[in-house]
């Protein structure tokens, strides 16, 4: 049972805390999974706290994640992205069963921690993923996650804003939801706070209130470069200039980022969801990584398969001889995740156990000790039983007039913004 929440509570926080699509998929199931809104509400009620959204990108990443997170007493968030989960995924864990294997875990293993179950970076560059999008977001919805990020942030800031608007109306009001803008580049094309502004300034005015905001705040995708990373001061800028809008952070592109700049963001900015992919993934598997969970590579640029963690080494040398085949540099080991699953869920039983066993141990060493989210879980049942429902409803109120974010008001607004987009390319996690 989670610690500081009565059996009643809980009991009553299933009845009336799970979302529709989560008690129709799962009737039976003791599974406590809830909206994105729950978990954002509970940092936000213990301050200066952030929780981890961790990339499933498989099954042994799933469960450490959740043992990490009922043994530090977090509500937490497992989630997957467009490009690792969505119709041309690289991962067996998918927008479509992700929520199927986070269900079987959480009962499995008797987790009883608030978890959401969130689609990361549903990528829109273009009329093609719209057009998509009006059918995918809904079947999505349908298969049991529980909060969204849709991404235009690909497209220029008026397409951005007027595709979100566009798109919205496909998510339930009860869902998590966050935004974005700027895409991932590292130091290239930062955010700025006019763009941010922009951005929800005109969703507000259609009364369309994010829980989260993504930022191009100086970090990367994948295998950190360099040690620049996050921008702290940059955020908090951001984040200051966002107040009247109550709309909190998500950090993504932790991996490769030091333990005192992610305690930075967690104290000093208003982020209350940070991603995790690329380390966990890594930690899984075996390979060295630092204490903040970047991938280590030895002189040859290679990546370090640790001796008695992770995969056997047999297993190892398969899967750095099928990447070599298929020209994939360390960056891109993540490609190797569709093709071994299978592989990698027949190996002895004691492999998996440390497999997971060395996910949780980060996870937990991440949750309490660098972001802060020790004992959310209460609070997250405190505030599901305060609304009495799955639906806590938005944070924020429409201060913006709707006559001033029309179409036609919105591009002109558009063109008068500054800001350096950074290179072309295609910037996926």
């Amino acid at each position: 049972m989670t610690s500081g929440v009565s059996m009643k509570d809980f009991e009553r926080a299933l009845e009336v805390g799970r979302p529709p699509n989560i008690k129709r998929l799962f009737p039976h199931s003791r599974a406590l999974i809830v909206s994105g809104k729950v978990i954002d509400r509970a940092m936000l009620k213990k301050g200066k706290a952030m929780t981890m959204a961790a990339n499933g990108r498989n099954q042994f990443v799933i469960a450490g994640v959740l043992k990490a997170a009922q043994r530090a007493n977090a509500a937490v968030i497992i989630e997957i992205a467009k490009s690792e989960g969505g119709a041309n995924a690289y991962c067996a864990i998918n927008y479509w069963n992700m929520a199927m294997y986070v269900d079987t875990l959480m009962n499995t293993m008797n987790i009883t921690v608030p978890v959401a179950v969130h689609a990361d970076h549903y990528g829109i560059k273009g009329p093609k993923d719209i057009s998509q999008a009006e059918t995918e977001i809904p079947s999505m919805f349908e298969a049991g996650i529980t909060s969204i990020a849709i991404d235009a942030s690909h497209l220029p800031d008026a397409d951005n804003l007027l595709t979100s608007i566009r798109l919205y109306k496909y998510v339930p009001p009860w869902a998590g939801y966050e935004t974005e803008v700027g895409e991932i580049k590292g130091k290239e094309g930062l955010s700025t706070a006019e763009e941010a502004l922009f951005l929800i300034r005109g969703l507000n005015a259609h009364s369309i209130f994010p829980d989260w905001i993504a930022l191009n705040n100086g970090t990367t995708h994948g295998i950190e470069a360099s040690d620049a990373g996050i921008q702290v001061e940059l955020t908090k800028e951001i984040h200051k200039a966002l107040e009247p809008y109550k709309v909190s952070g998500a950090q993504h592109g932790t991996s490769g980022n030091n333990t005192d700049r992610l305690k930075r963001i967690a104290q000093e900015t208003n982020t209350t969801k940070a991603n995790v992919a690329t380390a966990l993934q890594m930690i899984s598997w075996g390979v060295k990584v630092n204490e903040f969970g970047n991938a280590q590579l030895d002189q040859n640029g290679e990546l370090i398969k640790e001796p008695n963690r992770g995969v056997t080494q047999e297993m190892w040398e398969e899967m750095v001889a099928y990447a070599r085949s298929k020209n994939l540099k360390a960056g891109d080991f993540k490609k190797l995740n569709l093709p071994f699953e299978n592989k990698l869920m027949g190996l002895p039983r004691y492999i998996k156990e440390r497999m997971i066993k060395d996910v949780e141990d980060f996870s937990y060493e991440m949750l309490t000790n660098v972001f802060n989210a020790g004992e959310t879980a209460p609070l997250a049942v405190e505030e599901i039983l305060r609304a009495n429902s799955y639906d806590l409803g938005p944070k924020a109120t429409r201060i913006e007039d709707p006559e001033d974010w029309r179409e036609e008001k919105i591009r002109e607004k558009a063109k008068a913004l500054g800001g350096k987009k950074g290179p072309q390319g295609n910037f996926d996690d």
